[in-house]
């Protein structure tokens, strides 16, 4: 415990900073205690095992080295283009519900806008690391010219875990980080987007928030948001309706019909759960799914429309009646014929991978198999549809959601699928194509197909000055 001096001249009392990295100020003379949280532990602290796997930024620096590689890229573009362009790192204050103010880290991380205006998610999770940041904003540059929508990559994220939030801390935290990245956000510089633990509500208090500094609405400094505030049609369906698209464009290649195929789903949340749905649609049986808390299994197919009333009740699938329990590591190694991996980072790693017994793995989510357990997978046979192939629809159908508001005028439902699938279509022939002729693996093909895109428009952009 100490005393320091206050700004006007008084001693602070009983400032002393605890175990848990509270530092506790109070002022005699006003009597009120304010609270500084660091890195709380309730807040921030990681309990995700996967923390100690391969650090996930040279895993996709790994992975676009290969494909510069293959593509025999030039030293030059090299350099450009294996490090972020932009990076900022924020440490803002929100008031919490107690009247105590704890202190957040945030970061948005922009790694090429040479084909457009930046393009990636907000994710808060208290896993965030710039590191993290890094890979996934590089990952959007790829995705984008994957899928050949006119988007740099941009990410974003903030240290919390959401959850132990209050909805009005959420909120606090949301518009106050919005104000923090402000100088590099905006329609025509970067737009940001949901990711983990965001959704459209986190949207709308971005779009309002930046919209606030403005003095009049900005429809499109954000994707993802509600109907309502200039949101799409189809926008909450895209992730997983486009990563179905890349499955049936499998099928058709390796004359696979999906009725009655087995699909084992790792993470439940919005894209996960819409996939379950839409490939039950088309005759697939459920056999696995799982969230953060745990995971259900039955060989005979779990109804996803009951799966998703339990998670509402209950918060979890744990428990669903009529299942067994397994963990997220053994839902990776079920018996099924597709495997949608559609939750964090590092999931498929080379201890793993010989045991996966799908013949495709679909990733819904971004940066789930590590680049050694690629070469395992590609030996074993099964067949790969990259993150930045497979997820685009998110940020295809976000694009088509941008364009909308940017021209005040909105497409139905009908036209944002049929487009969707116009250009998931594309790109995964694209891919397939490259595949072959070089006799690389999906994912190797893919970045082939994007780093040339990318590459193409900075050698025509050239350098400045």
């Amino acid at each position: 415990m100490s005393n320091r001096a206050s700004p006007s001249g008084g001693a602070l009392e009983s400032a002393t900073v605890t175990a848990n990295g509270l530092l506790l100020k109070k002022s005699r003379g006003a009597g009120v205690a304010i609270a500084y949280r660091r890195h709380s532990a309730h807040l921030m602290a990681s309990q995700n095992p996967v923390a100690e796997a391969p650090n996930i930024w040279a895993v996709a620096q790994s992975q676009f080295d290969h494909a510069a590689d293959k593509l025999d890229l030039d030293e030059d573009m090299r350099r450009v283009l294996r490090v972020p362009q932009r990076e900022l790192t924020v440490n803002f204050p929100v008031t919490m519900d107690d009247g105590s103010v704890s202190v957040f880290t945030g970061h948005r991380v922009q790694h090429n806008v040479s084909r457009g205006p930046g393009k990636g998610g907000i994710r808060y999770h208290q896993d965030v690391t710039l590191d993290e940041v890094r890979a996934l904003a590089m990952w959007m540059s790829w995705k984008c010219a994957c899928v050949n929508i006119p988007y740099g990559g941009a990410k974003g994220g903030v240290v919390v875990d959401p959850k132990k939030l209050s909805i009005r801390e959420v909120e606090g935290l949301t518009r106050r980080f919005t104000t923090e990245i402000s100088p590099l956000i905006g329609p025509d510089r970067d737009i940001p987007a949901p990711d983990v633990n965001t959704n459209a509500q986190t949207m709308a208090w971005m779009m309002d928030t930046y919209s606030m500094h403005r003095g009049y609405t900005v429809h499109g400094v954000v994707t993802g948001k509600p109907i309502s505030v200039g949101g799409s049609l189809g926008r909450n369906e895209a992730t997983a309706r486009g990563a179905v698209f890349t499955l049936l464009k499998w099928a058709e290649a390796k004359s696979q019909p999906l009725t009655d195929a087995r699909v084992a789903i790792q993470g439940y949340g919005n894209a996960g759960s819409i996939a379950a749905t839409l490939l039950a649609e088309q005759g697939c049986r459920i056999v696995a799914v799982s969230d953060s808390q745990g995971g259900i299994l039955n060989d005979a197919g779990l109804d996803p429309a009951k799966v998703s009333a339990w998670k509402r009740e209950h918060g979890t699938v744990v428990g669903f009646p009529g299942s067994s329990d397994i963990n997220n590591q053994e839902i990776l190694e079920v018996d099924c014929d597709i495997l949608v991996p559609a939750a964090l980072e590092n999931q498929i790693t080379r201890n793993n991978a010989p045991r996966i017994r799908a013949k495709v793995v679909a990733e819904a989510a971004n940066g789930p198999t590590t680049p050694d357990a690629d070469e395992v997978l590609f030996d074993r046979g099964v067949f790969v549809i990259p993150d930045i192939l497979c997820n685009a629809g998110g940020v295809t159908v976000s694009y088509f959601e941008w364009v909308q508001d940017m021209q005040s005028f909105f497409w139905t439902e009908e036209r944002i699928n049929e487009s969707l699938k116009g250009i998931m279509d594309r790109a995964f022939e694209a891919v397939r194509a490259m595949s072959d002729q070089h006799e690389v693996d999906m994912r190797t093909a893919a970045y082939m197909v994007a780093v040339a895109r990318v590459a193409e428009a900075t050698t025509l952009r050239g350098l400045y000055p």
